[in-house]
C-alpha cells in the first residue's frame, strides 16, 4: 500500500472472553428432552440475569436445537417458561449448535453430580468431579462411545 500512498487503518480486533462456569440441579424423574430444555432455559435466564449479551449454547439434543427454530417441539408443561426465554433472547446474541454426545462428557459428569445434590449448585470453576473430562476435552482428546 506504500506505493499508492494509502494509509491503512486495520480494525481493532474484539476481545472474546471465554467464561467457564457450570451449574447443576437435581430435577428428579423427568424425560431427557425436558431436562435438556430446562438446562437451555436456565442458561438463557442466567445469561440475562448476569447481563451477558453473548451466549453460545451447545447441546447434544437435536430436538433442543430444533426447538429454537420451532416451539412446537417444546412440551406443553414447559411452554410458558420457554416463551419467556425466547423473549429474553431478543436482548441476547445467541448461537445454538449441535454437538455429538461423545463431545459432551462434561455435561454428563455434571448431570451425574446433580443427581447427588439436593439443591441448585453454581460453580465458578470446574468442579473436581468434572475436572478430568474437562482437561481431556480442553487438550483435544477424543471420546468414543461403543455400542
Amino acid at each position: 500500500m506504500k506505493h499508492f500512498h494509502v494509509k491503512v487503518n486495520p480494525p481493532k480486533h474484539q476481545l472474546i472472553k471465554e467464561v467457564i462456569w457450570s451449574s447443576t440441579i437435581n430435577l428428579g424423574v423427568t424425560s431427557a428432552l425436558n431436562s435438556k430444555l430446562i438446562a437451555a432455559m436456565l442458561a438463557i435466564e442466567i445469561a440475562n440475569f448476569k447481563n451477558w449479551r453473548n451466549l453460545w449454547l451447545e447441546t447434544d439434543s437435536m430436538l433442543v436445537y430444533l426447538a429454537f427454530k420451532s416451539s412446537k417441539i417444546v412440551p406443553w408443561n414447559l411452554r410458558n417458561r420457554w416463551d419467556n426465554c425466547l423473549f429474553l433472547l431478543s436482548s441476547l446474541n445467541l448461537c445454538v449448535t449441535h454437538i455429538f454426545r461423545e463431545d459432551n462428557q462434561c455435561a454428563y459428569q455434571l448431570a451425574n453430580l446433580g443427581l447427588t445434590l439436593s439443591s441448585y449448585s453454581w460453580f465458578n470453576n470446574v468442579p473436581p468431579q468434572v475436572n478430568v473430562k474437562f482437561v481431556r476435552n480442553k487438550i483435544g482428546f477424543p471420546n468414543y462411545r461403543f455400542c
